[in-house]
């Protein structure tokens, strides 16, 4: 069975993008060699990319033409299978690409039953918030940046109820980021 894993950077203040789409400067305060490390060792690991239909068209216009061999991330962004989950798109162009088009939390669950690795969802806030209402999540990892972005869209906070997580691992990198893993509390 495959993981449904979250991958979100965020700043301090929670915001995973600036006041304008794909406004994601921050990200730059954080990139470097042991995010790039840590990037491959999870696209190594996956099985899928599962994006919303904002995010993958933003992924898509930027890796598919980006260009990288097998060992690193743009050969992994391009190279996985992807699900795009959308009532408006038309089609998805991006290579390996499903696109699904009905219930999203029907079409993740089922997702999960195939496969042995990861499924990972970057971004997509919105189809996050769905997946996290509907209990799909097995593991959320945030970088946390140590920006104070002061505005823009945040991560959570979309009528979701409380829920109770158990840290699996911290690790500061030398930047001062620090990715955080966190799994589901398990209710006795």
């Amino acid at each position: 069975m495959s993981r449904l894993v979250m991958w979100n950077l965020i700043t301090l203040d929670g915001y995973f993008e600036g006041p304008k789409p794909w406004d994601l400067a921050f990200h730059n305060t954080v990139w470097g060699e042991e995010l790039e490390r840590f990037s491959i060792e999870q696209l190594q690991g996956a099985d899928r990319l599962v994006f919303g239909r904002r995010t993958y068209e933003g992924m898509a216009a930027y890796w598919q033409t980006a260009e990288g061999d097998e060992g690193d991330v743009a050969g992994f962004m391009n190279g996985l299978p992807k699900v795009v989950c959308s009532r408006t798109l038309q089609r998805a162009d991006w290579r390996n690409t499903t696109l699904v088009k009905g219930d999203a939390a029907a079409a993740v669950a089922e997702l999960k039953q195939h496969g042995k690795g990861e499924s990972l969802v970057f971004g997509s806030a919105d189809l996050s918030a769905t997946l996290i209402a509907h209990g799909l999540f097995d593991e959320y990892r945030i970088c946390v940046a140590p920006v104070i972005l002061g505005s823009g869209t945040a991560l959570f906070g979309r009528g979701l109820e409380m829920k109770t997580l158990t840290l699996l691992e911290s690790r500061t990198l030398t930047n001062g980021a620090v990715i955080l893993r966190y799994e589901p509390s398990r209710q006795a």
